[in-house]
């Protein structure tokens, strides 16, 4: 199996030294928890260091303000930029239409962009299907027939499709390693406000923190990893001077705790 590093200090050693090449892996935590940097990091690595092409699609912040956020770490966008190793696309909530899903996986394909950040499915998820005329939603596949749902169910309905249609179209891409950063929720039976793309996903890295005495204490788990074995322990988690590093954890008589197969 191809594995893609993250480059993440302490990262790869949880998932048997990185991604499964062309996974999607859904990145998410409430705010604050350090995604955003989480995926930034994952890109700059890739461009950098293996010479990778990446693309991150924003549709929450403007590429001046992810430029501004790199360079807290040290980490110089501008040069990769310019070679094109690294793309940023801004979209903005009022540009979203039915058609970005598709200009993405297509810029994807064509151009061998080899690690995608989406930022966030949270994000495309509720707008990008809201401007899809209604013959191209295939109601006659949701509705089957005579049932009947009130409009808040139906465009639950529509976004869950959306979801799921998405993902699997960009695991056929089997080159490209996707991080899909998703809003969290303070508890309960889901981990990702969409309460989907835990499931189509391949991968789950989730986020988290708790306010302590001593100030915010962030930790890192992963939830699931197809086709490779996970260490699924809470780790302690330091946005540093540069950048993320996943302390490890050592459980009594100092053996190391090991996950098994997802």
């Amino acid at each position: 199996m191809n594995r893609v590093k993250t480059g993440i200090k302490g990262f790869d050693e949880l998932v048997q030294g990185g991604f499964p090449e062309g996974s999607s892996v859904v990145v998410c935590g409430m705010p604050g928890t350090g995604k955003t940097i989480f995926a930034l990091e994952y890109l700059y690595h890739g461009a950098v260091e293996q010479k990778e092409k990446c693309l991150y699609v924003t549709f929450e912040q403007t590429a001046d303000a992810l430029k501004q956020q790199a360079a807290m770490f040290g980490w110089s966008l501008e040069p990769l930029l310019k070679k094109k190793m690294i793309e940023v696309w801004s979209i903005p909530v009022d540009e979203l239409d039915h058609t970005v899903g598709d200009t993405i996986l297509g810029y994807v394909k064509t151009k061998g962009v080899k690690r995608l950040v989406i930022d966030s499915l949270s994000t495309l998820a509720i707008n990008a299907p809201i401007y899809q005329p209604v013959k191209d939603i295939a109601l006659v596949d949701i509705m089957k027939q005579k049932s009947f749902f009130s409009p808040p169910i139906l465009g639950d309905i529509i976004v869950r499709r959306y979801i799921y249609s998405f993902v699997n179209e960009l695991q056929r891409l089997k080159h490209c390693t996707s991080l899909l950063i998703s809003e969290g929720t303070n508890g309960g039976e889901y981990l990702t406000r969409d309460t989907v793309s835990e499931f189509a996903c391949d991968g789950i890295v989730h986020l988290a923190f708790e306010t302590l005495a001593s100030g915010y204490s962030r930790s890192l788990t992963v939830r699931k990893m197809r086709e490779t074995k996970n260490d699924p322990n809470a780790h302690p988690v330091e946005i540093g001077r540069y950048g993320v590093t996943v302390h490890s954890i050592v459980r009594q008589y100092g053996e190391p705790d090991h996950g098994g197969y997802r």
